[in-house]
């Protein structure tokens, strides 16, 4: 402060050019996405856990088809458990008629009381848009839904859907671009996952008893089948035992720097913008089932 009030006596009209440059470079400093990830084949960090015939793999297991007809539907797992990191995957949904179809990709520990961070893409009928869910669930309870219409045809091309996890927030991103924060809350009194580590899964799996309008409309399995594509199989994670309650490099890894504790202004702006524009459900905003809005909700912006 004291240089600057030199410079304005001493140098007038360009302090003020000065100071302005000096602000925009701070502001700036924070605007950081996660890191992108690194093409790898699908067997090195993942495995199939059922229906392995119904996984179909491409370009040398770099690209994996998910197939889904009316016998069964597939899925697979992460080699490794997590605690903490960035966990992405490039996904392509299943075209056309997709109603009563479920694409799942998720994080989840291996206990009643488990922690689990999930995005679910909820098929529709030709023409109608996917619709995606996330929510987060902390010691075996969940109950914090989002639901979203995203910006583009999910079927048409692969996209990046991304979960930065670390001990100050958890975001989920489509394309960079964050649709859901959930930050720790335990000072207030909300429970939040640092103590489990969690497996990385994927599926794809009939549910028209609720995926579609509640369960009206049902999967039309003369469009069998049903395939969603991936690629994109690095995990960018603290890599600890199933037992494991802390991270060994915690503090030292490049989401917890400091530009990853928060979202910046420009994250939040386009935050406000998925809010304003595309979603069609925030439990934060559910006066039917919370009569009172979950202490958490001010401080992730959701109300």
């Amino acid at each position: 402060m004291l240089v600057t009030s030199v410079l304005r006596v001493r140098m007038g009209r360009l302090s003020l050019t000065l100071c302005f440059t000096f602000l925009v470079m701070a502001t700036v400093t924070f605007a950081v996405p996660p890191r992108k990830s690194i093409n790898v084949s699908f067997g090195r960090n993942y495995f199939p856990t059922w229906a392995f015939d119904h996984i179909k793999y491409l370009n040398g297991g770099s690209e994996v088809d998910l197939v889904l007809d009316k016998y069964t539907g597939t899925g697979f797992q992460s080699k490794g458990s997590y605690l903490f990191g960035h966990f992405s995957m490039h996904i392509k949904m299943v075209p056309g008629d997709s109603a009563g179809t479920v694409t799942a990709f998720y994080l989840s520990s291996q206990n009643s009381e488990h922690d689990e961070i999930d995005f679910e893409f909820l098929g529709n009928r030709t023409g109608k848009p996917y619709i995606l869910q996330t929510n987060v669930f902390t010691g075996g309870k969940g109950n914090r839904e989002q639901r979203i219409y995203l910006w583009f045809d999910p079927s048409k091309d692969y996209h990046s859907y991304s979960v930065l996890w670390n001990m100050y927030q958890i975001v989920f991103f489509v394309d960079d671009v964050p649709i859901q924060v959930f930050k720790n809350s335990k000072d207030i009194g909300v429970k939040f996952p640092f103590d489990q580590s969690m497996k990385i899964y994927s599926s794809l799996w009939n549910a028209d008893d609720w995926a579609t309008r509640g369960g009206l409309e049902k999967t039309n399995w003369a469009n069998a089948p049903f395939v969603a594509s991936y690629k994109g199989f690095h995990v960018d994670g603290c890599e600890a035992s199933v037992h494991a309650n802390f991270c060994e490099t915690q503090g030292k890894r490049w989401w917890d720097q400091k530009e990853f504790q928060d979202l910046d202004s420009n994250q939040y702006k386009r935050l406000k913008w998925v809010r304003q524009k595309y979603t069609i459900y925030n439990y934060c905003t559910d006066r039917v089932r919370f009569l009172v809005p979950p202490p958490e909700c001010r401080r992730d912006r959701d109300i």
